[in-house]
């Protein structure tokens, strides 16, 4: 998801926090943070289950016309052609 990055990154960021939220604040905006990427991880999880249903549902769609297509050509004789 992230861009590599380095030790001196990843402290400049937590310092940065520090001096803007303050020692007291920090603890409340990690909770806060986990929490909004749990519920985004848990509607992407919902959203990806919702578009494999989907697809799920077409290819037994195209399963079942298949298997229609393929009864009604078996009962039908195919056209003539057409003679001149």
């Amino acid at each position: 998801m992230l861009p590599n990055i380095g030790m001196s990154e990843l402290v400049l960021i937590l310092v940065l926090a520090l001096i803007i939220f303050g020692p007291g604040k920090l603890p409340d905006v990690g909770k806060s943070l986990g929490k909004t990427i749990r519920e985004f991880r848990s509607a992407s999880r919902e959203s990806f289950g919702d578009v494999t249903d989907a697809v799920k549902e077409v290819k037994e769609d195209i399963h079942e016309t298949r298997q229609t297509l393929d009864v009604v050509q078996a009962v039908e004789p195919p056209d003539k052609p057409a003679q001149n």
